[in-house]
């Protein structure tokens, strides 16, 4: 089976689709008589992908009693203890709900600083977060979490499962799996990676730049006091800026190392490489031993044309591929799939306006742009060349304006995004922090992922929208502004006083007022 070729997109508002509920199977979904050949609709939503990316996603549909099956090709979530980093948007985004006391309780904080390019710099002043901090969190751990967290709010997870190919049309998509089992449901997500195969049978192109340099990067034991490391690291870093061994935890260091003149990069690379690559570079290898895990990278960029197309759209590394200096991938997805999770429920549930679902791709395709031009920028300013070295000496001395730090802090960690929703104040499209409100935190009040008017006037009402869209009225919310009103998202969607006005703009975000 092959992707379907669409030379349209069928209308986007699927109103009515969930009360077509009739078959043997619960919750079953009849296809409408045109399309009475399919299989029945068993799913709202399939997902491609149980890395954090699907999770989230998964996690975000339920909220909306979507019915979501989740498809991972792997029979056993990831084993090796590779530790990620999740930057302040993404904790801001387990605050909103109600995950971040879990995430927290296996990580360690850090300093937000000194990320752009390895940069030694400290955390600038001014970070406009109650979370202004890296969280270390072992990657098959923050995986775990997420996915329990869908699980546990209903979505159904099936380990060993393959996309093999889909078809789509206006009701539906029909995917087949590899052993030859098909599935119904309206949408389909590529949660993929970065060789995603619903991306190549969508036929999406995923143009940018091969890899042109590879690097090292591992966890591991050494056998050297730590004073002795660090001495030797700052001998060798003025030169050799991909190059690294950072204390983890009690004798463990993330080691990075350039990989040229090592074994095949098709193959695994074996802590003999580590070995080889840090006596050449370092004159010793430090005594490393007893390795975590290893991993090769190399420098690729990669960004798909399209984010949709009908029925089927992407997220995460099946949308974006970039190095992962600066720690944003992981990020990036998960910020792709809380973006995207309300848009697709309310396409589901009946209520989307029009043109909301088109939002995904006009909003989160300009972000993964930026994030691949200043991973660009960071590679260039690891090169050992004269060129890229002397740039790295002016933009060291231009971060030591707090101004300049914060703007590239703000980059990595992503809270300095402001989605286009038109002419007004700098805060629209911004997400708002979590400030104090009379019951507590504002994010305590986003679990639900729902909308949220925050009134400070104590005379505006959500009426219609309000299976919607939460209200509080607080007049001594710590605000600038008389009103504002919250997407899912924590994203700024209007500010304001004036009803009729704010009315507009429910419309706009969340349809039609119920009857």
């Amino acid at each position: 089976m092959h992707s379907l070729q669409v030379t349209a997109e069928p209308p986007s508002n699927d109103r009515g689709e969930r009360d077509s509920t009739v078959g043997d199977a619960p919750g079953a979904l009849q296809s409408p008589a045109s399309g009475a050949d399919h299989t029945p609709l068993i799913f709202d939503v399939i997902i491609a992908g149980c890395g954090p990316t699907g999770a989230m996603l998964a996690a975000e549909l339920r909220l909306h009693d979507v019915r979501v099956l989740v498809l991972e090709k792997e029979t056993e979530p990831v084993s090796f203890v590779r530790i990620v980093g999740l930057h302040i948007r993404s904790l801001e985004l387990m605050a909103m709900r109600g995950l971040l006391d879990r995430v927290l309780q296996h990580g360690r904080r850090r300093p937000a600083g000194g990320f752009f390019a390895a940069i030694p710099k400290p955390v600038p002043k001014g970070l406009d977060s109650a979370y202004s901090y890296l969280l270390g969190i072992p990657q098959p751990v923050i995986e775990h979490l997420l996915e329990e967290r869908a699980t546990a709010l209903g979505a159904q997870v099936r380990r060993g499962c393959a996309v093999a190919g889909f078809e789509q049309d206006d009701e539906g998509v029909t995917v087949e799996l590899a052993d030859g089992e098909q599935l119904r449901s309206r949408y389909l997500v590529g949660c993929d990676g970065g060789r995603s195969t619903v991306r190549k049978l969508l036929g999406v192109g995923f143009p940018g730049e091969p890899s042109r340099a590879e690097t090292l990067m591992g966890e591991m034991e050494v056998g050297v006091p730590q004073e002795e490391i660090a001495a030797k690291v700052t001998e060798i870093r003025e030169p050799h800026h991909r190059f690294w061994l950072r204390p983890f935890d009690q004798g463990v260091y993330s080691v990075l190392v350039p990989a040229a003149g090592v074994s095949d990069r098709a193959e695994p690379p074996t802590l003999e490489d580590f070995k080889q690559q840090l006596r050449t570079i370092a004159g010793t290898d430090f005594g490393v031993h007893s390795p975590r895990w290893l991993s090769r990278f190399g420098d690729a960029t990669r960004l798909a044309e399209r984010y949709r197309l009908g029925r089927v759209l992407l997220a995460g590394d099946a949308a974006h591929i970039h190095p992962p200096i600066g720690g944003q991938g992981l990020n990036l997805g998960v910020q792709d799939a809380f973006n995207l999770g309300w848009k697709l429920a309310a396409q589901i549930r009946g209520w989307a306006p029009e043109t909301l679902l088109d939002t995904y791709p006009a909003e989160r395709r300009p972000v993964a742009a930026d994030v691949l031009d200043n991973t660009r920028a960071q590679i260039e300013l690891l090169s050992t060349e004269p060129g890229p070295q002397a740039v790295r000496r002016l933009l060291t001395e231009l971060m030591d304006f707090n101004e300049v730090n914060r703007h590239l802090m703000e980059k990595i960690t992503a809270i300095g995004i402001r989605y286009d929703f038109g002419a007004g104040p700098d805060l629209l499209g911004r997400r708002l922090r979590d400030i104090d409100v009379k019951q507590g935190r504002l994010y305590g009040l986003l679990h639900r992922g729902r909308g949220l008017l925050l009134d400070r006037t104590e005379r505006l009402t959500v009426g219609g929208w309000s299976d919607r869209v939460d209200y509080l009225a607080d007049p001594a919310a710590e605000l600038d502004v008389p009103c504002v009103l919250l997407r899912p998202d924590g994203h700024v969607a209007w500010i304001g006083d004036d009803q009729r006005d704010l009315d507009d703009h429910l419309s706009r975000w969340f349809g039609k007022p119920a009857d």
